[in-house]
């Protein structure tokens, strides 16, 4: 039990820490205002995954400096704080406030080094006229009143803020040349970027529904900071007069990622765990009909942990604001009813009595089973088992009543 418990919890921060964001917290501490009589340099900075949970989509932050003299800043929208009152109720309900902040460029650089978090910079080749309107939209953008925002991770984060804040100074206006490439929704992207956290991606798959299973705009995937960076590679700043320049002059690695270090993620897969737990279930169930026992303890803890992940889906679902994470089909297969009937049909069991919630469970996971690659949704595989283990242990109080009344 202790090693479900540690994975369960284990899921948990990995849901949390998923709709939190891509960035690690820094402190606000420089003021945005320039030195009298000198044009800012701008840059977009773009830092690469981290191994936690919280960094696998890496982090953009726009970098401001003085060459004529030490002055060097990086605006940094990423900034979230615990100590807001009712943060866990506020983050539960998808009403999680980040604000920017401005903290010295190489404070910003010796935490990412610590982390083996590499910096690519990309000079923007803005005019004396589009520096000085980005500073002045970033110094109002910094102002109290205006400073925090309503988070939004597919919509409105750390990539989006500063491609939107760009734009906007823009003495004409920006064409992206877009590469060519096969259609893909938010959960191939966030599929690619999980890519070898097997219980990550599976943490947020469970809670993430089938809106993010459409095709998405070339510009809606530079929500992730990697394709902000390829896509102002190759923009255009197109002016007035029709005249066309790159958007950035020059592009750089500031911090390369060190090879010496390794990660490891946990041993077991979750479609290991899963049809293990399947095989176990089904042995059980196998013996408890040989035997004439309902096993009733083993449904107590089974239907119980798929009751209270319904339970969690169902919150996401019905009241929270996370994009996203509704409608969602695995409430056909976890569902608050598993925890709220649980009394009733278990007691069903312990008399030999016929249940009428296994029936219905048989038959909504029976259909849900055999039609699941048709559903507008994306299944993880390793749910598949799980919901085998749950059609077994209902399939098998439907036999041993069967045998008790013949």
């Amino acid at each position: 039990m202790n090693r479900f418990m540690s994975r369960y919890i284990h899921l948990s921060l990995i849901v949390f820490s998923f709709f939190l964001g891509t960035t690690l917290p820094l402190t606000a501490s420089v003021s945005p205002q320039g030195a009298d009589g000198l044009s800012p340099r701008f840059s977009l900075l773009t830092c690469s995954p981290g191994e936690e949970i919280y960094s696998y989509f890496g982090h953009t932050a726009i970098r401001m400096m003085w060459p004529e003299t030490n002055r060097d800043i990086v605006f940094n929208y990423g900034v979230f704080s615990f100590n807001t009152p009712h943060f866990m109720l506020r983050f539960a309900l998808g009403e999680t406030d980040y604000q920017l902040a401005i903290t010295d460029y190489h404070r910003f650089a010796a935490e990412y080094n610590y982390y083996n978090r590499g910096i690519t910079e990309q000079v923007l080749s803005l005019s004396p006229s589009e520096a000085r309107k980005l500073a002045e939209l970033l110094e109002e953008n910094y102002l109290p009143e205006n400073r925090i925002y309503r988070y939004n991770f597919f919509y409105d984060n750390c990539a989006t803020r500063p491609r939107d804040i760009i734009e906007k100074c823009i003495e004409g206006k920006i064409i992206y040349h877009f590469p060519d490439s096969l259609p893909q929704s938010y959960r191939d992207i966030i599929h690619e970027y999980t890519r070898g956290h097997a219980w990550g991606q599976f943490g947020i798959d469970l809670c993430l529904g089938s809106q993010i299973d459409t095709p998405i705009s070339q510009r809606q995937k530079t929500f992730v900071p990697d394709y902000l960076l390829r896509a102002f590679r190759d923009a255009e700043i197109i002016a007035p007069d029709g005249s066309k320049r790159p958007l950035v002059s020059a592009e750089h690695i500031l911090l390369p990622v060190r090879t010496d270090t390794q990660s490891q993620d946990f041993c077991l897969f979750p479609l290991s765990c899963a049809l293990l737990l399947f095989m176990v279930g089904v042995l059980f169930t196998i013996y408890g009909l040989r035997r004439k026992k309902s096993l009733w303890g083993i449904d107590l803890v089974l239907f119980a942990t798929a009751g209270i992940a319904g339970c969690v889906l169902a919150f996401l679902v019905f009241l929270s604001q996370h994009p996203g994470v509704s409608p969602n089909y695995l409430l056909f297969v976890f569902h608050p009813l598993h925890l709220l009937l649980l009394p009733f049909f278990l007691y069903k069991e312990k008399k030999r009595q016929k249940s009428i919630y296994h029936v219905a469970n048989s038959i909504t996971l029976t259909f849900f089973i055999l039609f699941m690659a048709v559903l507008p949704q994306r299944i993880e595989w390793a749910v598949v088992p799980l919901a085998l283990c749950l059609l077994v242990r209902s399939v098998s109080h439907l036999i041993l009543t069967y045998r008790e009344r013949t």
